[in-house]
C-alpha cells in the first residue's frame, strides 16, 4: 500500500512543480519582514529638541552655527545621562525680547543658565532627521513615548490573536484558502495604515495586519512542507525561513531610498497584492486533502504534479477514489493538542521553547542598545548573523537531526547571556561578538524550533499546532521591552541573568522531545504515540489505498 511519501518519491519530491511552488511562496516570507521588523524604520526615534518660538529668528539675526544655536537655547545639552532634559523641556525665555544679545543672550537673565525656569514642549519639537516617522509626525516623544511600544505591541498581539483563530481556519478550510484570505486582508490594512489620518486609525490597522500577517506566513510554511518529499522537507523549512532574512535585506534598501515612512509602507505592501496570482500558480495541500477524506481532489492535484515533474501517474493513484469514505473525516480541535500524553509533553515544551527564542531574540537586540552609528549598517550588519545560522543548519541538520543542535543551541545563547555579565561595558567589541554569539544561536533555534513543531503533529491539526504554540512567541514580543528596560533600572544585568536561565532551562528541556530525522510526517495522533518505536514505516502514515483485494481477508 502506498503512502503520501512514497507517491511523492514517484512523482518526485522536489520536482520542477515544487520548486515553482517553493520560490513563489519564498516571496511571501520575504514580504513578512517588513511587518515583523518595520518599526526599526517606521517608528525610529531621531535626536529631538522643543520648538521655540524666536529661535530661528534670533539665530538668524546674530548668524549662530547650529552647534552655536543648540549650546545658547537647549537646555542640558551635553550633560550625560541628560538626554529627557534637552528633549522634553525649554528654557521658559521669550526669546523675541530685544534684550537677548548674540553672544551667550541667556547670561544677562542669570548668572547660572540651571537657575532658569524650564518648561515642557508647547510649540512642538524639532527633529534632526532628513525623512520622517510615525514618531516625528505624530510627536510620539517625550510623555507620548510609550505610544511607540503600544505600536509595536499591537503588532504582536495581532499575532496572538491570530495565532488562536487562522490556525483552525488553515485546518479546517485548508492552507491555500487561509493563505489567499489573510493575504488580502494583510494587503488592504498596510495600504490603509500608510493613509491612515490620525494615530489611532494607524494603530487599528496595525493590529488588524498584525491579526492575518503570520497567519499567512504559517500558511505558506505549512504548504510548502507538505508539498515536498520527506528527503527535501527539512532543506524547504529552513530556506523559507532563509527567505525572511532577504527581506530583512531588501527593507533596509528600501528604507534608505525611502526615508518617508508613508511611502516605505506603501512600498512593502503594494507588491504583495500579487500573491493573489497563488490561486492559480499554488496548490492545495494534498496531505490535507487526504486527512478531510477529499481523496479526488488530491488525487488530481498529485497527478497534476507528477505531470509538471514529467514523471508518469502512479497506478496506486487510480484506486484512492473506489475506497474514498472508508475512515472517518478528520477535523481538528484545539483539545486534540492535548489529547494524550505525549500530545500534551510536546504542546506544552513547545510553547516554552517559542516563548524563550522570541524573549532572548527581541531581548539581545535591545539589551545590546543602539550603537550610536549607522541606523541602516546597524540593522544590515545584525541581519547577516542570520545567514551562517540558516547555513549551519541546511549542513548539519541530515547529519545529526534536529533534538541535539536545538539543545546545544539553546545552551548556547543561554551561556553567552550568562558570560555578558562578567564582561566589563568598556570591552565593547568583546561584548558585540559575544552577543551575535548568542544572537546566531537563538536564531538557530528560531529555525529549528519553527521545523520541529510542524514535524511533531498530525497533518489535521498541524497548522493549528503550529499557530497556538507559537503564539507563545507573540507573548514573549508583548513583553520583551518591559522585561529588558525595567529591569534595567534595578540592575543592568538583571535581564541577562534572566535570558541565561531561559536559555539554559529550553537545553534541556528540548532533550525530552522526540528526534523526527528520518520518520515520515505524522499523519494521526497514533503516530505521535508511535514516534519513539522502532515501527514499521507504514504503521506511521496515512494510506492513499486503504485496502486493497489482497488484504481483504486480514
Amino acid at each position: 500500500m502506498a503512502t503520501v511519501d512514497d507517491i511523492l518519491g514517484q512523482i518526485g519530491g522536489f520536482g520542477w512543480f515544487q520548486k515553482q511552488a517553493f520560490l513563489t511562496l519564498c516571496l511571501l516570507s520575504a514580504s513578512f519582514a517588513p511587518v515583523y521588523v518595520g518599526i526599526v524604520f517606521l517608528g525610529f526615534t531621531p535626536d529631538h529638541r522643543c520648538r521655540s518660538p524666536g529661535v530661528a529668528e534670533l539665530s538668524q539675526r546674530c548668524g549662530w552655527s547650529r552647534d552655536e544655536e543648540l549650546n545658547y537655547t537647549v537646555p542640558g545639552l551635553g550633560v550625560a545621562g541628560d538626554a529627557f532634559t534637552h528633549q522634553c523641556f525649554r528654557y521658559e525665555v521669550d526669546w523675541n525680547q530685544s534684550a537677548l544679545g548674540c553672544v551667550d543672550p541667556l547670561a544677562g537673565l542669570a548668572a547660572n543658565r540651571s537657575h532658569l525656569p524650564l518648561g515642557p514642549c508647547r510649540h512642538g519639537w524639532v527633529y534632526d532627521t532628513p525623512g520622517s516617522s510615525i514618531v516625528t509626525e505624530f510627536n510620539l516623544v517625550c510623555a507620548d513615548s510609550w505610544k511607540v511600544d503600544l505600536f509595536q505591541s499591537c503588532v504582536n498581539v495581532g499575532f496572538f490573536l491570530g495565532s488562536l483563530g487562522i490556525g483552525y481556519i488553515a485546518d479546517r478550510f485548508g492552507r491555500k484558502a487561509c493563505l489567499l484570505v489573510t493575504v488580502l486582508i494583510s494587503a488592504v490594512s498596510g495600504v490603509l495604515m500608510a493613509i491612515a489620518p490620525n494615530y489611532v486609525s494607524m494603530l487599528f490597522f496595525r493590529l488588524l495586519q498584525g491579526l492575518v500577517s503570520k497567519g499567512s506566513w504559517t500558511s505558506g510554511y505549512t504548504l510548502i512542507t507538505e508539498l515536498v518529499g520527506p528527503d527535501y522537507r527539512r532543506m524547504v523549512a529552513i530556506l523559507y525561513q532563509m527567505a525572511f532574512t532577504v527581506g530583512l535585506m531588501l527593507l533596509v534598501g528600501i528604507a534608505y531610498v525611502l526615508p518617508h515612512w508613508r511611502w516605505l509602507q506603501l512600498a512593502v505592501t503594494l507588491p504583495t497584492f500579487l500573491f493573489m496570482l497563488y490561486y492559480w500558480c499554488v496548490p492545495e495541500s494534498p496531505r490535507w486533502l487526504l486527512s478531510q477524506k477529499r481523496n479526488t481532489q488530491a488525487v488530481r492535484i498529485m497527478g497534476y504534479i507528477a505531470q509538471k515533474n514529467g514523471r508518469p501517474s502512479p497506478a496506486d493513484l487510480k484506486v484512492v477514489t473506489a475506497d474514498e469514505d472508508v475512515t472517518e473525516k478528520l477535523s481538528p480541535s484545539l483539545a486534540d493538542l492535548f489529547r494524550t500524553p505525549r500530545m500534551r509533553k510536546h504542546t506544552f515544551i513547545l510553547l516554552y521553547l517559542w516563548f524563550t527564542s522570541a524573549v532572548l531574540y527581541q531581548g539581545l537586540i535591545m539589551h545590546v542598545g543602539a550603537t550610536g552609528g549607522n541606523l541602516y549598517l546597524d540593522f544590515f550588519y545584525s541581519a547577516l548573523v542570520e545567514f551562517p545560522a540558516s547555513i549551519f543548519i541546511l549542513l548539519t541538520i541530515d547529519r545529526i537531526g534536529c533534538l541535539y543542535p536545538l539543545a546545544v543551541w539553546n545552551l548556547v545563547a543561554g551561556a553567552a547571556c550568562f558570560a555578558m555579565l562578567f564582561i566589563s561595558h568598556d570591552l565593547y567589541w568583546l561584548n558585540i561578538v559575544v552577543a551575535c554569539i548568542g544572537r546566531m544561536g537563538i536564531t538557530i533555534v528560531f529555525q529549528l524550533v519553527c521545523l520541529v513543531n510542524a514535524e511533531l503533529y498530525p497533518t489535521f491539526v498541524r497548522n493549528l499546532g503550529v499557530m497556538v504554540c507559537s503564539s507563545l512567541c507573540d507573548v514573549g514580543g508583548i513583553i520583551t521591552p518591559f522585561i529588558v528596560f525595567r529591569l534595567m533600572e534595578i540592575w543592568q544585568g538583571l535581564p541577562l541573568a534572566l535570558f541565561a536561565v531561559f536559555g539554559l532551562v529550553a537545553g534541556g528541556m528540548t532533550l525530552l522531545l522526540p528526534e523526527t530525522k528520518g520518520m515520515a510526517l505524522p499523519e494521526t495522533i497514533e503516530d505521535i504515540e508511535n514516534l519513539r518505536r522502532k515501527a514499521k514505516p507504514k504503521e506511521n502514515t496515512i494510506y492513499l489505498q486503504v485496502q486493497t483485494s489482497e488484504f481483504s481477508g486480514t
